[in-house]
């Protein structure tokens, strides 16, 4: 069952229709390649693509009776083809056709899914960019560390989309593979040349050993980078959703004209988009386990995989291509706050300048130890108190032996703090 959320473009890899089409295509590609090498009849090809077509109601009629969908795919074939159709399927067994048509569904869900991932680079390049030097809190544990920038943040997550696209790459490339070599994959009833020649026509690499199917450690490998790419995306969404917290609303989700965010308190505008896209990436990675347990089959085959590949591949794909869209939209259109990212750098009063401090106290002479021990209280009086943190070192006698006023103020600045970011940020932009 396709999902309802589904965009088209993904969604038709999947319907039945077009999984009968890749089928009915490696199909006529095989009788080509028999008629070549001479097992068939030169002219039998082009009288079967003549005739050959499928209804998908007919195959389900057939199947209820024999129980098996590719023997009531080619009934359906052979009751237009007529006499040719003994030659279709000729030395094949079904997942010779099932696992390459499979090869090709997965190959041209992740082009789409690549295609997804480059939309969202240029919308965060563009971000990135744009909040290049917008200071703000970074925060470790969830508690003010030290100072950043916003574009700083985007460019960690754009790096990891990146990184996510080089995998998707990776991953399309271990799936396209062809595997047309008969019963238990020994190629006694079809000549090898077959497997090649459809392999050029269709795009695919030859598998290497097919054991009747293709082996499932590389589908393994290619739900698992799925599920690394929905992790990524979770991984911004989750911070979208921090920083529209309340308490500290830095960004916001657009909220539209006449929308509503909650049926019983008005004012309510909720980070629901980037909330729906955490729980998606939980489905995604939930199909890691079962492909990884696919790899493992019964001798040179058994079907236990397939019941599981007919609802994780067309779940993950699409939910991670609905996904990337939603994500794209989200940080296309997101609100960014730079006077509350101000506000919040400045809510501690000082204490996001403690390391320089103590740098500068080690630096002039105070062993590590002690000046840590010094700043730390001074900022617990900070925490617990109204005090400003630099008025309660200047007003340190000890704190006063070692760093003159002018050197102390000269430390709460920051665009000290930040003066490498741009680099850093040029360097992850340049890459990408």
């Amino acid at each position: 069952m396709i999902p309802r959320f589904s965009r088209p473009e993904m969604a038709r890899i999947w319907e039945t229709e077009n999984k009968f089409k890749i089928w009915l295509e490696v199909e006529m590609l095989v009788c080509e390649a028999q008629a070549e090498i001479g097992v068939i009849p030169a002219d039998a090809p082009k009288k079967i693509r003549s005739k050959a077509k499928f209804e998908v109601d007919r195959i389900n009629e057939i199947e209820k009776k024999v129980h098996h969908d590719v023997i009531a795919f080619l009934t359906n074939v052979g009751e237009h083809v007529g006499d040719e159709a003994r030659f279709i399927h000729l030395g094949l067994t079904s997942s010779d056709i099932i696992d390459t048509g499979f090869s090709l569904q997965l190959r041209e869900a992740a082009d789409l899914i690549i295609a997804d991932l480059d939309v969202l680079l240029k919308t965060l390049r563009h971000r990135v960019v744009e909040y290049k030097d917008t200071l703000c809190i970074g925060r470790s544990h969830g508690i003010h560390a030290e100072p950043t920038t916003f574009g700083m943040k985007l460019a960690g997550h754009y790096a990891a989309f990146s990184r996510a696209r080089e995998r998707m790459v990776r991953a399309r490339a271990e799936i396209s593979t062809c595997g047309i070599s008969g019963a238990v994959g020994t190629f006694a009833t079809v000549d090898p040349r077959v497997e090649a020649y459809v392999a050029e026509k269709l795009g695919l690499a030859v598998e290497p050993v097919s054991t009747q199917i293709i082996p499932r450690d590389r589908h393994a490998m290619f739900f698992a980078t799925l599920a690394v790419v929905a992790a990524s995306v979770e991984n911004l969404a989750t911070e979208i959703r921090h920083l529209q917290r309340s308490e500290v609303r830095e960004v916001e989700e657009y909220f539209a004209a006449g929308q509503k965010g909650s049926s019983a308190m008005p004012h309510k505008r909720n980070p629901v988009l980037s909330e729906n896209l955490t729980g998606l990436a939980r489905l995604v990675r939930s199909a890691v386990t079962p492909a990884l347990e696919d790899v493992t089959l019964w001798h040179e085959r058994d079907i236990s995989h397939s019941s599981v590949e007919r609802i994780i591949a067309p779940d993950t794909t699409i939910l991670l291509d609905f996904s990337l869209n939603r994500l794209n939209g989200i940080m296309d259109k997101l609100v960014v706050y730079p006077k509350r990212m101000k506000q919040n750098l400045e809510s501690l009063r000082g204490l996001i300048f403690s390391q320089p401090v103590l740098l500068a106290l080690t630096q002039a002479g105070m062993s590590r130890e002690y000046a840590y021990s010094l700043v730390q209280e001074l900022a617990m009086k900070v925490w617990d108190g109204d005090d400003q943190f630099l008025r309660l070192l200047l007003d340190d006698e000890t704190v006063d032996e070692y760093l003159s006023e002018e050197v102390l103020r000269g430390i709460f600045n920051y665009r000290h703090c930040i003066e490498r970011t741009a680099d850093v940020i040029d360097r992850v932009l340049e890459v990408g």
